[in-house]
């Protein structure tokens, strides 16, 4: 499936409109890899263990839109917006994926 950030997809044309679809994943980051993190961070670096998390996380919810847009009889979503959030005082970490399904010919 075609996913894009993009309202028009160049050489396509939209024949339908299936409305808006959504993913959503939250994903607990575990304390060792919050007292790497802070180590990290008082020294400079980048912490891998939440890119890694953020990494799933945007997965899950991209799979999730993903599905949704299947069972609407969609091949592409376009316009997708992607959020990161953190829930919980930082211990979690929330992406969220919405765009809207659509038929390509």
């Amino acid at each position: 499936m075609l996913i894009t950030t993009t309202n028009t997809i160049e050489g396509k044309r939209i024949t339908a409109y299936h409305g808006l679809v959504s993913g959503e994943a939250i994903l607990g980051a575990n304390i060792f890899k919050d007292l790497f993190a802070g180590i990290r961070d008082i020294v400079g670096g980048r912490s891998a263990a939440y890119e890694e998390e953020l990494r799933k996380a945007k997965d899950i919810a991209l799979e999730e839109m993903q599905m949704q847009a299947r069972s609407l009889g969609a091949n592409a979503i376009i316009g997708v917006d992607l959020d990161y959030e953190t829930v919980g005082n930082g211990s979690m970490l929330m992406v969220s994926a919405s765009g809207t399904a659509v038929t390509l010919a």
